[in-house]
């Protein structure tokens, strides 16, 4: 997809993805070496959007399969039809059972999910398997197969595999630790907390009514509330969520008033929002 690091960083940018030189360099390996791309980090920088972002310049389809304690296989990789099955059974009752096996355990009743589908077709595909940290570890397990040979065995139906591989992003907050033989498949990314310059740029690029001092001072604010010993400081969504809400009060700059009452915003715990209100010092930001 991608000649160079530089056309990495072009391409994401069109989308409205800002990516820092690592972001961009990791990414192209990804696309060289063939090798599915592992992103850590905090929750709110971009860990998902890179991979919109990417499916979006590749003009690929985006397979998203959405982790959560108890996702199992037929969540992620494929079902059977089975209400389909049994109409097909009651159809076919004159039929011997090997018949009516044959049958009903065909493409026809299979329902793929999207590690299944991410491998399936000859049309470019982004698979995005986000907040893996939040599966089960035997899911993990799954996983292993598919990022392996990118291939899916279907007892039934034999070994399907890709003949075109798609683009891997797997996310992760580090909720849990992940094993190390899915780490070794991947390469790995961590996306933190952008430096200053790069937020105001998003902010920016994002809020685009946004004054430059304004954007200057919200990205201020930011920084110095994720120094403070906080439950969850505010992310990159949250700046931007913060950045269009004084837009849309109209506010002009940052006073007391005005921060004390949209902090609400950038926080999510009273108490965090009690600390910050007590601590932050605008005329030192």
């Amino acid at each position: 997809m991608f000649r160079s690091v530089d056309e990495v960083a072009a391409r994401l940018a069109e989308t409205g993805y800002l990516a820092s030189p690592a972001v961009a360099t990791t990414v192209f390996l990804a696309d060289r070496l063939g090798k599915p791309l592992l992103v850590e980090g905090p929750a709110g920088v971009g860990k998902t959007e890179l991979a919109k972002a990417v499916a979006e310049v590749a003009g690929a389809q985006l397979v998203r399969l959405q982790c959560y304690e108890g996702v199992d296989e037929s969540r992620a990789l494929y079902e059977w039809n089975h209400a389909k099955q049994l109409l097909r059974i009651s159809a076919g009752r004159d039929e011997s059972w090997d018949e009516t096996r044959t049958d009903i355990f065909s493409e026809e009743f299979l329902l793929p999910r999207p590690l299944l589908t991410a491998i399936r077709g000859d049309d470019p595909k982004v698979l995005l398997i986000d907040e893996t940290d939040k599966a089960d570890v035997e899911v993990e397990g799954l996983l292993l197969e598919v990022l392996s040979d990118f291939q899916v065995t279907v007892p039934e139906l034999g070994t399907i595999t890709a003949t075109r591989r798609p683009f891997v992003v797997l996310t992760s907050n580090a909720s849990r630790e992940l094993s190390e033989a899915l780490r070794r498949r991947c390469l790995f990314l961590h996306i933190g907390f952008p430096d200053e310059e790069l937020e105001r740029r998003i902010v920016r690029l994002k809020v685009p009514g946004l004054g430059e001092t304004l954007a200057e001072s919200v990205v201020r604010v930011v920084g110095a509330l994720r120094e403070m010993e906080l439950r969850k400081v505010p992310s990159v969504a949250e700046t931007i969520d913060w950045a269009r809400t004084l837009l849309a009060l109209g506010a002009d700059t940052l006073d007391e008033t005005v921060v004390r009452d949209t902090l609400g915003v950038l926080l999510k715990h009273q108490d965090d929002i009690l600390r910050a209100a007590a601590k932050l010092d605008l005329d030192a930001v």
